[in-house]
């Protein structure tokens, strides 16, 4: 036999766990494992029996007590399930759990009614509007400080004649007959915890519990109509090619007064002329001349937001990286910001005039321009390369 494991470890809870705590964590590993949900899975089935006897000790503050006190032990002699825990503790467990929708004479019923818009024994079901995605092109400068922005789009929202109940008066709503208003019907079946009663969504009403006798002209019944709505939402600075941004509430709207569905607004980087971006760093290729490369120079560089002067040292090679810390792009959960990255480049002519020619001839002879590079330069080099093929 399987030894025990610790209640507290089942739950994944703490020792100094709140009530609120543990039985949250009961209900989220009850809808896991539950049986209709992994049906002959015999693995689900023991955690769904483990997780609803560590609720049924941790939940009730006198077993608690003599759990923490005794551990298992406790089961000995005035313990707290008498050595085994049964479908009448698993029953009672649910019946706390999932707002008096279980017996011990009935069975599990629709216990995921409240996560999915299925009815319950306190109502009618809520509906949810469907989402809207659109794409957003932004400009790097956008990008590095965040941006408000509006959009204008076209979106299913409550009719304004019925005021998106579907009907065209209040008289014209009746009680769907066949779940009497409830929203949902019942049905028993046998199974292997004997017979169980499942709960699901009346299909002549759709959950709601009404009927309508006369639908609205406008809407047709539906309680919804497409309208245009401008809105307007922030974007956040750090924001990258492919993220999406949510706006609750701010999709389609939802039937007989439901939720409505969210904004989902996908990022797109317009290119930038001067810049490449890697990551949350900015790359740009910097060009000097011979003569600046060898004696060393200041230049001034783009940035966003204005210029920057940057260093040149002399005897610069090509290839050479120089970074400027923190102008970069803002990071989108606040941790810092990236760098500029600049990847020195030195121009060589491809066509010369002749004097220019001679005036290179005299430098040739020169024992300073005769290539006699270092061990790090050599290193510098192939580790480039290297980097470039990976």
């Amino acid at each position: 036999m399987a030894e025990k494991r610790d209640y507290y470890e089942v739950l994944g809870v703490s020792k100094d766990a709140s009530a609120d705590e543990i039985k949250k964590a009961y209900r989220k590993l009850a809808l896991q494992y539950h049986p209709d949900r992994n049906p002959g899975d015999k693995a689900a089935e023991e955690k769904f029996k483990e997780a609803a006897e560590a609720y049924d000790v941790l939940s009730d503050e006198n077993k608690r007590k003599r759990y923490d006190q005794f551990g298992f032990a406790a089961e000995q002699g005035g313990g707290f399930s008498g050595g085994g825990f049964s479908m009448e503790d698993i029953f009672r467990n649910f019946g706390d759990i999932f707002g008096g929708h279980f017996s011990s004479g009935g069975g599990f019923g629709d216990i995921f009614g409240d996560f999915f818009g299925g009815g319950g024994s306190s109502g009618n079901r809520v509906e949810r509007g469907s989402d809207i995605r659109i794409r957003l092109k932004l400009t790097l400068e956008e990008i590095m400080t965040g941006v408000d922005k509006k959009v204008k789009i076209n979106k299913m929202a409550p009719c304004p004649d019925c005021g998106g109940k579907g009907a065209a008066s209040d008289a014209d709503i009746k009680t769907c007959p066949d779940c009497q208003g409830s929203g949902y019907v019942i049905r028993q079946a046998r199974s292997i915890f004997g017979i169980t009663q499942t709960q699901s969504v009346c299909s002549r009403c759709g959950g709601n519990g009404k009927i309508i006798t006369k639908p609205c002209r406008k809407c047709g019944g539906s309680g919804l109509v497409k309208a245009p709505e401008e809105i307007h939402f922030k974007v956040p600075a750090g924001v990258a090619e492919g993220m999406t941004l949510t706006v609750q509430g701010k999709g389609n709207a939802a039937p007989h007064g439901g939720i409505n569905g969210d904004l989902q607004v996908l990022i797109e980087e317009e290119p930038h002329k001067e810049f490449v971006r890697d990551g949350n760093d900015l790359m740009y290729p910097l060009f000097i001349s011979i003569p600046d490369a060898i004696n060393g120079c200041e230049v001034e560089i783009p940035a966003i937001g204005g210029k920057i002067k940057v260093k040149i040292p002399a005897g610069c090679q090509s290839g050479k990286e120089l970074r400027v810390r923190g102008k970069g792009i803002p990071d989108v959960n606040g941790y810092g910001r990236g760098d500029l990255m600049i990847y020195v480049q030195v121009w060589i002519p491809s066509r010369l005039a002749s004097e220019e020619k001679k005036l290179v001839e005299k430098l040739k002879e020169c024992d300073s321009f005769k290539p006699i590079p270092s061990g790090d330069d050599k290193k510098s080099f192939l580790s480039r390369i290297k980097g470039f093929f990976k």
